[in-house]
């Protein structure tokens, strides 16, 4: 075991690193949200049609990071896990403070269902006969909604979770990790229920006729997997300017790279799951969505992701090495987000164009998608650090803090 290292001897706390990091964030996102509007305004003219698109886009990232990073939070809880202790307020932070957003956020997404959904349409719907089922299910007033909902419930459990550990660090009262145990169970339940609701509405009905079971599933191994590597990038930056420098060990990191490589693995396997399913069936009301997405010029965006997504982080975090070395993990995690908004933008951009919004080349990237991602991106930096800049980077009182700071893989 590790010779125990003294964490209140540490600059556990952001303090004017904060402050700069909302200020920085609230420029970001006014000035990349700003500019997508008014390119979409003056240079596009298209009544805000592809803005709506790259909204949508941008959201879902967003949004996902957060959901992997309460995921991530319930977990530990539920496992009662030590390891993880030094690591776990970023995580807080990060949910907290993404999902917040997401309450604000939805608000806009709420204006352009009309814009995203063809099922919105009333002449589509009376005239669509395979809507006809799903009429009570997708409507504006229902879908709207639910995914208010959605956010309110995630919201609050991050903001619960984030809350009562920081209490912790006033009162170290042990019973308070008991009842973040306990409650997280049922919370996981909640999490995996809304997550695949969710997925269902914000991006699988962008194509109403489509259905994969599996869904919810591949968009959950994008949350897990994007905030998983969001956790080795933070983790090294904190570290790099001098907060919580050595609290944060190598083997802290080897397990982070672990989970990254795990999830990986992962996501391959749901992707590969959903596409030989529908293969097999050969069903055409399935086949569609996957054929669009493996003919030109769509296919280079799919075989980016399958040797991008899989095949080189797979390779590259194999060995025990990268997954040590902090600055090499926390570049496969910067790589990894890009891939998984990557992924985002081939589940939504498809869909672009097919059901009278006009028609558009391919996988082009718009310069709406990008002033969007960081605009949202600026507001979610400003969130987070928000949440993080009031409490220490570390639950300096919980229980499992002294087995954390020993920690060592075998």
């Amino acid at each position: 075991m590790r010779q125990m290292i003294d964490v209140f001897s540490e600059n556990v706390r952001l303090d004017e690193l904060g402050s700069r990091l909302i200020v920085r964030g609230l420029v970001l996102g006014v000035l990349g949200t700003g500019a997508a509007l008014a390119f979409s305004m003056l240079v596009r003219q298209d009544q805000f049609e592809r803005f709506a698109w790259a909204y949508l886009l941008n959201f879902a990232f967003v949004v996902s990071l957060g959901l992997g990073a309460l995921f991530w939070t319930l977990v530990q809880h539920v496992t009662r896990a030590g390891w993880s202790v030094v690591v776990r307020r970023l995580l807080e932070g990060v949910a907290a403070g993404t999902l917040t957003l997401a309450v604000v956020l939805v608000l806009p997404l709420l204006a352009m269902i009309p814009r995203l959904y063809f099922w919105a349409d009333p002449e589509t719907r009376a005239a669509d006969p395979l809507l006809a089922h799903k009429l009570d299910w997708l409507s504006y007033g229902a879908v709207s909604a639910r995914l208010v909902a959605y956010v309110l419930i995630w919201a609050a459990m991050a903001l619960w979770l984030h809350r009562t550990s920081v209490a912790q660090d006033e009162s170290g009262d042990p019973q308070l990790t008991l009842r973040l145990e306990r409650h997280s169970a049922w919370m996981l339940f909640v999490f995996a229920l809304t997550v695949t609701f969710a997925s269902f509405d914000l991006l699988m009905s962008l194509d109403a006729h489509w259905f994969s079971t599996i869904f919810g599933v591949y968009y959950f191994s994008g949350c897990a997997l994007g905030s998983m590597a969001l956790l080795a990038v933070l983790a090294f930056w904190v570290q790099r300017r001098g907060r919580i420098s050595h609290a944060i060990t190598v083997e802290h990191y080897h397990d982070i790279g672990k989970l990254t490589f795990g999830f990986v693995v992962f996501w391959a396997y749901i992707a590969f799951s959903q596409y030989m399913l529908i293969w097999y069936a050969n069903l055409p009301e399935e086949t569609a969505w996957m054929i669009r997405r493996q003919q030109a010029p769509w296919v280079w965006v799919s075989l980016v992701l399958i040797f991008g997504h899989f095949f080189v982080p797979f390779l590259g975090l194999l060995s025990r090495v990268p997954k040590r070395q902090p600055a090499v993990l926390a570049a496969f995690g910067v790589y990894l987000l890009a891939m998984h908004w990557i992924d985002l933008f081939w589940l939504v951009m498809p869909e672009f164009g097919r059901h009278g919004h006009g028609a558009h080349a391919g996988p082009w990237f718009s310069v709406i998608d990008l002033l969007l991602l960081i605009g949202l991106g600026g507001f979610a930096v400003a969130a987070v650090a928000h949440r993080l800049r009031g409490a220490a980077l570390v639950p300096l009182r919980d229980p499992r803090l002294p087995e954390s700071l020993t920690f060592e893989n075998a």
